[in-house]
């Protein structure tokens, strides 16, 4: 089958072209570099067109003669979605609504939307299902929300077949260090094999669903060669729940390295604690086991000590 990827540069979409061209799909990215990198797809048979998902001529010309979707293409985190609001909801928001009506124009029956556990908000329940109540506590959660909502909505508007996935803390190879929007696992890492402090927003206590990239590639792709639509958001994490603190002892041991932390003032908009509730998608997705968390965190170094 024929596949476009939206945001196919960046470390989650990069990771997976490598799984649909592995699994013998021929592959379309669109990616305008703005956070992703030429050479995460270097040597890789894929069709790139260098544009945003913005443009509506490269949109729609991107989607023509593809059988599915899957939307990566987002301006990720919360700090800079604090700083520059604006951007993050055009992107986020107007940019998904631009992929469905490209989708929509050419025929394309499947899309698939990445949504954010971000959008669960000032919700303390542990864990969280999909249908807990939301109250996003940034621009980027709540550009999230309308991302996978209008996802939904078209499902039901115009019959598509549609999937909105909420992805918790996804790492793994490719996912960078050294920028200012840089995630939790990439700068612990890069700090310890560089002996330099870790730097710790809070006290430490916070704790993610951390979910590998490897099996959160699986069930994107899964989700395109099975057509799978679903009327509700769906959590695409496996129910784990890892503090900051036990983050950093982990990370001691598979590297053989001892940290020192620095503490720095909780971020703005950063939720306590995130886990999610993972019946739905054992549900839709039977066959797929996550990838342990040490055993992602060795690939992970591995991949840093190769850079």
């Amino acid at each position: 089958m024929k596949i476009l990827i939206t945001g196919g540069a960046g470390f989650i979409g990069a990771n997976l072209v490598r799984h649909a061209l592995a699994a013998g799909h021929a592959v379309r990215v669109i990616d305008d570099l703005s956070t992703g990198y030429a050479d995460n797809l270097a040597g890789l048979d894929v069709q790139f067109v260098h544009s945003s998902v913005m443009d509506r001529d490269a949109m729609h010309g991107a989607a023509h003669g593809v059988d599915s979707i899957l939307h990566l293409g987002a301006l990720g985190s919360v700090p800079r979605s604090i700083a520059t609001p604006e951007s993050t909801h055009e992107v986020n928001a107007t940019g998904s609504l631009r992929v469905l009506e490209a989708a929509r124009a050419q025929g394309v029956g499947h899309v698939v939307v990445t949504s954010s556990s971000s959008v669960y908000g000032m919700n303390p329940a542990l864990p969280k299902d999909e249908r807990a109540w939301v109250r996003p506590m940034s621009p980027y959660a709540v550009s999230k929300l309308a991302a996978e909502q209008y996802t939904l909505a078209y499902q039901q508007s115009y019959g598509m077949d549609t999937l909105a996935f909420r992805l918790f803390n996804v790492f793994g190879p490719l996912q960078r260090a050294g920028h200012a929007y840089a995630a939790v696992i990439p700068i612990f890492i890069d700090a310890l094999l560089r002996g330099e402090n870790l730097p710790v927003n809070g006290d430490g206590t916070q704790s993610r669903d951390f979910t590998y990239v490897g099996s959160v590639c699986r069930v994107l792709l899964e989700a395109a060669e099975r057509r799978i639509s679903h009327p509700e958001p769906v959590n695409l994490a496996f129910g784990t729940n890892t503090s900051v603190r036990e983050l950093v002892h982990r990370l001691e041991a598979l590297t053989g390295q001892r940290a020192t932390t620095v503490l720095k003032a909780p971020r703005v908009g950063d939720v306590p604690h995130s886990q999610a509730d993972g019946s739905v998608l054992r549900a839709l997705f039977p066959a797929v086991a996550p990838v342990p968390l040490d055993d992602g965190l060795r690939d992970t170094i591995a991949w840093f000590n190769e850079q």
